[in-house]
């Protein structure tokens, strides 16, 4: 057990393994089984601030729904006077873009045609599972694939998924990340959310076997002409199968898409394939999230003033210069805005990006960089790039959009 640490029920917390714009996760140990979990903690004021009470909470009681083997699980919900706990499974392996990132100098940032086969498998598995439940996830990519300690795909961000409505058959809300979405999302004339979840695989399976995004333009106009056309083709590394059934994925009539029971027929992917046995879980029971909800702006009482949020810091030009070599500052200096563009040195994946800088303590900085658009693998490029540079005066946490500056 740690010593020395906070208390939230049965759970001791420890060091802090990831924050974003509105929790922090932090490292946390059941007392009673000696599991590790992950712990995200939320303000109740930044949940009512930005009126979020009804999208966490259904984003829980999906979580709960869901539950396989190749989906990252969520345990409980807590609540104290101010903060909100959510209980989930601690993930030791990181992104699966991180994986690919590890052989990008042998492999040209692709996996082998049987690992990405593996992965793609499981995240079918997943995904049907979802769609069995009536749960389409609606932001399949790279990014939401987390792999465990054995090397197993788990897929996460539940954030804008969608439950079946009485009555309704088609989904209308366009969401999701550009490079990824199905064409029929776009046209504003309601889909079939199981159909664009397959079509959003379709392109992961691709960025895993190619290194690259199929569809890929700075332009959103561009990006969705090719998108609605299905133009892409598949480089000249790809077995005569995967093309096949690729082609079959991306066809951007939805009506006529292969579905994910004429996948799991495809020879292609039944190679080595095996389906993942799990139990079916017990009813399940939603009382901790309705506990935590349903009367929380009648339960809340204002936090004091030190859990205020810390704004955004202006930092010297000459110091932004020096950190950010090789971008287009232009739109830095423009008070509206607080993107940096840049382009990658081959000339094909160009990405944008936001940086903001935060005190976090006297000398301490929290330097927040996100990728707004673009090619992440790119992007991922350019990171690891700044926070080389940043060396002698970083500190980085687990997580790899975060750098604290001293």
């Amino acid at each position: 057990m740690m010593k020395g640490t906070k208390k939230v029920g049965k759970y001791e917390v420890g060091r802090t393994i990831g924050e974003g714009t509105f929790a922090k996760v932090k490292f946390a140990q059941n007392r009673e089984t000696g599991e590790s979990v992950a712990m995200k903690v939320m303000a109740k004021t930044t949940v009512l601030k930005h009126k979020m009470v009804d999208q966490i909470k259904r984003e829980i009681s999906i979580m709960k729904i869901v539950r396989h083997p190749n989906i990252v699980r969520l345990h409980e919900v807590l609540a104290s006077r101010t903060k909100i706990y959510i209980i989930i499974e601690f993930v030791t392996g990181g992104e699966l873009f991180d994986k690919i990132g590890v052989f990008a100098e042998v492999h040209q940032g692709k996996l082998t045609e049987n690992d990405s086969r593996r992965y793609f498998q499981q995240l079918i598995d997943a995904v049907d599972h979802c769609h069995n439940k009536g749960v389409y996830h609606r932001d399949l990519k790279p990014e939401n694939l987390l792999l465990d300690t054995y090397g197993n795909l788990k897929v996460s961000d539940f954030g804008l998924s969608a439950l079946p409505q009485k009555g309704v058959g088609l989904l209308h809300t366009t969401c999701g990340t550009p490079n990824y979405v199905a064409p029929e999302v776009l046209s504003n004339q309601g889909y079939d959310g199981a159909a664009a979840d397959v079509w959003s695989c379709g392109v992961i399976l691709f960025v895993l076997m190619a290194g690259y995004l199929p569809f890929n333009e700075i332009e959103l106009p561009n990006l969705y002409k090719k998108i609605n056309a299905a133009e892409f083709s598949c480089p000249f590394w790809f077995s005569h199968g995967a093309k096949s059934l690729i082609h079959k994925i991306l066809n951007p009539n939805p009506k006529t898409r292969i579905k994910i029971e004429g996948i799991r027929k495809d020879p292609w992917f039944r190679k080595n394939y095996m389906l993942v046995k799990h139990r079916e879980e017990e009813a399940v029971n939603l009382d901790d999230v309705h506990a935590v909800f349903n009367d929380i702006e009648d339960q809340y009482v204002a936090e004091q003033k030190e859990n205020e949020e810390v704004g955004p810091l202006l930092m010297n030009a000459f110091e932004m210069i020096t950190l950010s070599q090789g971008l287009n500052l232009a739109a830095l200096f423009d008070r509206r805005q607080t993107r940096l563009e840049g382009i990658s040195a081959n000339k094909g994946g160009q990405f944008a990006v936001v940086l903001e800088v935060y005190e976090v303590a006297p000398s301490l900085f929290m330097v927040d960089v996100r990728k707004a658009a673009g090619d992440t693998l790119e992007y991922h490029k350019f990171y690891k790039n700044f926070c080389t540079q940043l060396e002698n005066i970083i500190w980085r946490p687990t997580g790899p959009r975060v750098c604290m500056t001293c």
